[in-house]
């Protein structure tokens, strides 16, 4: 056995945690090489990925409307036409003057939704999967707005996947000046004397500093935040939120607004700095005096550049990484020393890679045993095709399910994203939306692919036999007997009864691959 091979409990355990979830033969592979290697490969991905690229190229989603006044009625499946599209070629359907049936401006984030299930199915980049999607949450906006559904497919190129493994200074300024972060949180109407505050006070509530650095209970005047007289406030106040929103006055959208003297921005929605709109004069943030009358651009990156660098950002985005990549609750001298590797690695290229490579090979990470997690919606989708075997696609119902699972891709209205606690999945009615996305892709309901149990079982088996195995591929781990005796009398089979792959059995055994998945050993990780 090599040095740095793992047993396949292991290798389960940490396939379910850093992809969407293990295929059979990706267990015995990181099982062989190790966890080290693994990600190595998957810290460094490169443009790449073809089995992805085949199943987008292939991917239809339905699109209907009637026709209305300037357009004709529609009913097709379409193609995922808008993901490598530039924004200026999105943006005319924000156009509130011209004729656009309401489906089109919205289809784009229906896309970048569907696009998102192929590659956590698909993708052999399975780490950069795992952490765009923590990234888009992290990062949320809510692009059921048209502006911001338009604005997606760009966003999600070419700020989130671009940056998911590299550097943070780099990726705030990515998405600050993103045209979807700009429309969602306002900052493109910001103007000198009357400075919209949203952008400000998320950057350091959620997207940096985070809730816990907030003081302004303890202390209303920035000179009395503890370190505030040196440069190096314990956190920031309402003060540094005003501040800091001045800084950003003039970045915007070009989205055809006038600029004065009978000029105004060009329609292509594209990200744009207006000199005129700035507020110019001095300011302070986090105790940190800003000359008036800098260079265009300069005092929101240098809000940028002390956000990124301040301790609280180093716990706050690690405790979330911890808690995404591991646990509710991480171990709290795991989240620490992943802290510290963010702040000395704050310079580096592929600064976020490092720390989630060290959380990943950390002694933490091995010790702490599974079920730390629930899995999302969008994880229960795609572990349970990747692990029953299902060439899935995406389509419309399956997309429409998952929003009624509560997990509402890209469509998460409050700036927060999506929850990650245990506790906010597992109610009653969410529940029953979990069974009921697992039964449709085992059965086919959705038009997803079909789950082939001749590929799984080479022959006729016994219904207990059945249940065994599927437990065996879908999490890894020896059967559970009482699993597998609540299966058997809840579809009223025998054991003893036979089953036959590829003939009459195929009904039965695929139902008992849905309810295996609905257990709650395959919903934790």
């Amino acid at each position: 056995m090599r040095h740095n091979s793992l047993d396949p409990a292991a290798a389960n355990t940490a396939l379910t945690r850093l992809a969407f979830g293990p295929r059979p033969e990706d267990r015995a592979a990181l099982a062989r090489d190790g966890l080290a290697r693994w990600l190595d490969r998957q810290t460094a991905p490169d443009d790449a990925d073809p089995a992805a690229d085949e199943r987008l190229g292939l991917a239809r989603l339905a699109i209907r409307y009637p026709a209305g006044e300037g357009w004709e009625a529609v009913d097709e499946e379409r193609g995922l036409t808008t993901l490598d599209r530039p924004i200026d070629a999105l943006w005319p359907l924000t156009d509130r003057k011209t004729p656009v049936a309401g489906p089109e401006r919205v289809r784009p984030r229906q896309e970048v939704a569907a696009a998102t299930v192929i590659r956590a199915v698909h993708g052999q980049w399975q780490l950069r999967e795992v952490l765009t999607d923590f990234w888009h949450n992290h990062f949320n906006v809510h692009a059921a707005e048209q502006a911001v559904a338009a604005a997606l497919p760009a966003y999600d190129r070419d700020a989130i996947r671009r940056h998911a493994l590299g550097n943070f200074r780099e990726f705030l300024e990515a998405v600050a000046t993103s045209s979807a972060m700009q429309v969602y949180l306002n900052n493109r109407s910001s103007r000198a004397g009357n400075a919209n505050e949203n952008y400000a006070r998320e950057l350091m509530e959620l997207h940096s500093l985070g809730r816990g650095a907030y003081l302004n209970g303890l202390y209303d005047r920035w000179r009395d935040v503890p370190g505030a007289l040196k440069g190096e406030p314990a956190g920031y106040i309402d003060q540094d939120v005003y501040e800091a929103a001045r800084a950003f006055t003039g970045w915007t959208v070009e989205d055809g607004a006038g600029i004065g003297g009978g000029l105004k921005l060009p329609v292509t929605g594209r990200f744009a700095y207006v000199e005129g709109w700035h507020d110019n004069y001095q300011k302070r943030v986090l105790g940190t005096e800003f000359d008036p009358f800098q260079a265009p651009l300069a005092d929101g990156r240098r809000v940028l550049d002390l956000v990124a660098d301040h301790p609280a950002t180093a716990h706050h985005v690690c405790l979330k990484l911890c808690r995404r990549l591991l646990a509710d609750d991480p171990p709290p001298r795991l989240v620490e020393a992943a802290a510290a590797l963010w702040t000395e690695h704050r310079r580096t290229p592929d600064q976020i890679a490092r720390v989630v490579r060290a959380i990943a090979l950390a002694p933490d990470f091995a010790a702490t045993p599974p079920g730390g997690k629930v899995k999302r919606p969008l994880e229960l989708v795609a572990s349970f095709a990747r692990a029953a075997g299902i060439a899935l696609t995406a389509t419309t119902p399956l997309l429409n399910e998952l929003d009624a699972s509560g997990q509402r891709l890209f469509a998460y209205p409050a700036p927060t994203g999506h929850p990650d606690r245990a506790e906010d999945w597992l109610g009653g009615a969410a529940m029953r939306r979990r069974w009921s996305l697992l039964l449709g892709l085992a059965e086919n309901g959705f038009g997803t692919g079909v789950l082939d149990p001749a590929a799984v079982f080479d022959g006729p088996v016994t219904a207990a036999d059945a249940a065994d195995g599927w437990q065996r591929r879908l999490t890894g781990g020896e059967p559970d007997s009482a699993t597998t005796a609540a299966i058997l009398g809840g579809m009223g089979l025998d054991p003893a009864a036979r089953l036959t792959p590829g003939g009459d059995g195929d009904a039965r055994l695929r139902r008992m691959a849905a309810f295996v998945a609905m257990a709650s050993r395959f919903n934790q990780r």
